[in-house]
């Protein structure tokens, strides 16, 4: 074989060989990734062709699918879509899927490993295949409730269980109805699709676990937390109160509505957080260091995004290294950034002794003839202040509720432990906050609320609080 011909050959069997390998990548090591990609729309297709699982809530299915005549055999609809919608997602022939309905897919759509034997008994006998359940965390009152009490507002509402980090709650308005995209028909698939995308509300936006705020002053709390972490203050120390606070660059720092947070501009810790003064948290801030407030997020989980088992956007609170900018830091302004979810694990993490659980939505998964396949086991993301600690900020939080700035809180009968914020953005208005937990003594659900674009005069404590606490007696009082 000449040296020309010999090239040729060798440049076929390097080709042939790359083309084999390529194929072994796509079809074996991309196999799942191209399966899960919710714009495979052959997939999708092929799925049609059987009954896919329902997503449990209590006692009833919030997404189902029935039997029809056309030549996509079933339909999946949302009985109570936009309740439910930032938890289930959409399933769409047209669209793909998100939430749960992607998270999830594998059961059920009945193709996870978990059925494998299933669908072995399934081929042999002839049943028709059939997907698996998934069955949510949520408590569908606290979720109705929740939902109800964010009517007509924007914003985001998440409850946990602080002991197992279940979540009972999780509702972003405005929302959506699935079933308007996840019909048979393309077209209609278009025009609702195209209507929430343009909607300037942002029905489609999961506010609770995707879009992240400043905290305003619920982020006090984590400024505590770190300031009786350093040994130097308990909730009965003095600090500096001020009625304003000047910097070198000029700007200057109030408290809300130019309030005098103390006549000798000088108060305990415990005052500060109950009155929510924002001069006494700049300067106590400043004292105790961003490095120390940084590193005391972290403890409460900022930073990570999680899998619920959908994936959360990472709230962030950046190291500072100028005094006005620590200031602003402490009080949860300037880049301070979290979601509705991060801000219900602090309030968690405090009522559970100082030991934050790492959130979940799905207690079960089960086998179409309702068989088990696994049940969630609650896990510890880590601890973010001691025993002592927890029980300091918990009597202080109790204080803000009692006779502070959340009182419109307080639940006859029942010890409730909050803390209001009311963060200023670019925006007209502000975003007004509520965390809190119930009974203080033994907490059973802890409560994140947030509202967008409140009127400008509206604060945390007259916007938000009264939603947590309506979502607290729920869980509660059932």
């Amino acid at each position: 074989m000449n040296a020309p011909l010999r090239k040729v050959v060798i440049a076929a069997l390097v080709m042939f060989g790359a083309l084999l390998v390529n194929a072994n990548v796509v079809q074996v090591g991309q196999a799942s990734s191209l399966k899960n990609n919710p714009h495979n729309v052959r997939v999708l297709y092929s799925e049609y062709s059987h009954q896919r699982g329902p997503i449990v809530a209590g006692k009833g299915a919030v997404a189902t699918s029935v039997a029809t005549k056309d030549a996509l055999k079933y339909l999946r609809t949302y009985g109570r879509g936009p309740v439910y919608a930032p938890i289930t997602g959409w399933y769409s022939l047209t669209y793909g899927f998100s939430g749960i309905e992607q998270a999830e897919n594998s059961i059920l759509s009945g193709n996870s490993d978990k059925l494998f034997v299933k669908r072995i008994s399934d081929y042999f006998t002839g049943r028709q295949p059939q997907g698996g359940a998934v069955v949510l965390t949520v408590d569908p009152k606290v979720q109705q409730v929740a939902y109800n009490a964010m009517a007509g507002k924007r914003g985001a509402v998440v409850a946990l269980d602080p002991r197992t980090g279940a979540i009972l709650a999780m509702v972003s308005t405005p929302s959506y109805n699935p079933s308007n995209i996840s019909t048979h028909n393309s077209a209609t698939n278009t025009h609702w699709w195209n209507a929430y995308m343009r909607d300037p509300a942002q029905p489609m936006l999961n506010r609770a676990i995707s879009q992240t705020y400043p905290p305003g002053s619920t982020f006090k709390v984590i400024t505590t937390a770190a300031a009786l972490a350093s040994g130097k203050y308990n909730p009965d120390t003095v600090i500096p109160a001020p009625n304003k606070l000047t910097f070198p660059n000029g700007k200057p720092l109030s408290n809300f509505a130019g309030e005098t947070c103390s006549p000798s501009q000088r108060e305990t810790l415990r005052d500060a957080l109950r009155q929510s003064c924002n001069t006494a948290y700049a300067k106590l801030g400043i004292a105790i260091g961003s490095d120390a407030i940084r590193k005391q997020a972290q403890a409460f989980g900022v930073g990570q995004a999680l899998q619920i088992p959908m994936t959360t956007a990472r709230s962030n609170v950046p190291l500072e290294h100028d005094a006005p900018f620590v200031a602003q830091e402490a009080i949860g302004q300037h880049d301070d950034a979290v979601t509705p979810l991060q801000m219900a694990m602090v309030a968690a993490g405090i009522a559970n002794h100082g030991v934050v659980m790492k959130p979940y939505l799905v207690a079960q998964e089960r086998a179409p003839d309702s068989s088990v396949l696994s049940q969630a086991q609650p896990q510890q993301l880590g601890r973010a202040v001691s025993e002592g600690i927890a029980a300091q900020l918990t009597s202080m939080m109790q204080t803000v509720v009692q006779n502070g700035t959340g009182t419109a809180a307080q639940i006859p009968g029942i010890a409730v432990a909050g803390k209001t914020g009311t963060a200023q953005h670019n925006g007209p208005a502000p975003y007004t906050w509520f965390i809190s937990f119930a009974p203080a003594a033994d907490p059973r659900v802890a409560v994140a609320v947030v509202v967008e674009n409140t009127d400008p005069h509206g604060t945390g404590g007259t916007v938000a609080a009264p939603i947590a606490k309506q979502v607290m007696e729920a869980a509660i009082r059932g």
